[in-house]
């Protein structure tokens, strides 16, 4: 493995069972806690989970924190204090900006499927933002064989726009599909395979895993029915 990449396993996550939530933690969240895994820049957030049908979290709140949904399988419903309410399916990009506060609530409404989506958390630039809320499509065609800019500081591209200094790409790779993503000098990457297996840079990764890194530079990244996010922050 390069020098230059940094690998976290599926397996070495936190992992909460609570029967109607199968929670995998990339990084410390609730009862897992672990110093060398407190997040990456901003991002502070990955949650892998996966809810039974008819279930949901509740209305949990919030504040100061861009949280994005990212759904691989199911449906995912919310609502909101300000008035949001939205399925959230694969494809969908849902950016809720807590800010100054917000309660808001998901849930898995299929009495029969479970939902399996990500749940990610990036810090804001600054405290005391007003609570926002954003959904994006992004067809499958988009994000076929290449890596589709999905959030961003300034929405450009058509992307959802977050409070913070990170970009988001998605990419579906089946075999021998390739992409490459450049990391400019001052900035960080995070690669992390949502499902199949990929390569980046040589190294295989299976669902779960991730690998990253702060040196300048083109990472080659190679699918195998892979779904791939990419996260460059600075």
């Amino acid at each position: 493995m390069s020098t230059a990449l940094t690998l976290r396993r599926a397996g070495e996550r936190g992992h909460a069972n609570h029967g109607w939530l199968n929670s995998f933690h990339t990084f410390s969240f609730a009862d897992y806690h672990d110093p060398r895994h407190m997040g990456f820049r901003a991002l502070r957030v990955i949650n892998d989970d996966t809810v039974a049908p008819g279930m949901g979290f509740g209305t949990p709140g919030h504040r100061d924190m861009e949280i994005i949904s990212y759904v691989l399988d199911g449906e995912l419903g919310h609502r909101d204090s300000m008035g949001s309410s939205s399925v959230i399916r694969p494809g969908d990009v849902q950016r809720m900006s807590a800010g100054t506060g917000v309660r808001h609530s998901e849930m898995n409404s299929s009495p029969t499927s479970p939902v399996h989506f990500l749940q990610i958390w990036i810090v804001p630039d600054r405290p005391g933002h007003a609570p926002g809320y954003a959904q994006i499509a992004f067809p499958e065609a988009d994000r076929r064989g290449t890596l589709r800019l999905v959030a961003s500081p300034d929405g450009s591209d058509g992307s959802v726009s977050i409070h913070q200094d990170v970009r988001l790409y998605a990419g579906l790779f089946d075999a021998g599909e390739a992409a490459t993503h450049v990391v400019a000098p001052g900035r960080h990457a995070w690669i992390h395979v949502a499902r199949g297996k990929a390569q980046v840079d040589g190294v295989l990764l299976e669902a779960g895993d991730a690998v990253s890194t702060s040196a300048p530079g083109a990472l080659s990244i190679t699918g195998d029915g892979a779904e791939v996010l990419v996260f460059d922050l600075n």
